[in-house]
């Protein structure tokens, strides 16, 4: 049972590394954190950015694979009232969802700015014909996707 902890841990941590790997490369496709840097002057600092990506996606996989245990027995052991809990949780609320729409927005007009580009590459690389097939194969293939995730009702158990 030991070892089979163990090897959930190593591939769950394994995953979540490939994930924030899979997420610093669109970001650093898109150029968002050398733009960021290059705005507030602050290039010097660029591994610390990239850090912090990393471990904030790291964050949100923990967050999304664990459920938090907040009611009678995590204010019991903190020995705080549950209103001050609720309180602090929604100012923690609050604040995370200023911060990831900043995020989000900027990724957004990134991504849009990126999309100038694709023209330009696929005449390039002569990606002239089967261009639309392309394009509807991505989108079929995402709706199909959907469908079975919310068929299989999916959403209800996290998967």
């Amino acid at each position: 049972m030991l070892l089979k902890r163990i090897f959930l841990g190593v591939l769950g941590a394994s995953f979540g590394l490939m994930t924030a790997g899979g997420v610093f490369t669109v970001l650093l496709a898109v150029g968002l954190i050398p733009r960021f840097a290059g705005k507030t002057h602050t290039g010097r600092r660029v591994m610390l950015y990239e850090t912090m990506v990393i471990l904030g996606t790291m964050a949100g996989d923990i967050c999304s694979v664990f459920e938090p245990q907040m009611g009678a027995a995590a204010t019991g052991r903190l020995g705080v009232p549950e209103p001050v809990l609720n309180c602090a949780a929604g100012v923690l609320l609050a604040c995370f969802g200023f911060f990831a729409g900043i995020f989000i927005g900027s990724l957004a007009m990134a991504i849009a700015e990126m999309l100038d580009s694709i023209p330009i590459f696929a005449r390039r690389i002569g990606f002239r014909h089967g261009l639309g097939i392309a394009v509807l194969a991505v989108a079929l293939g995402k709706a199909a996707g959907s469908l079975y995730y919310f068929c299989e009702r999916m959403f209800l158990f996290g998967g």
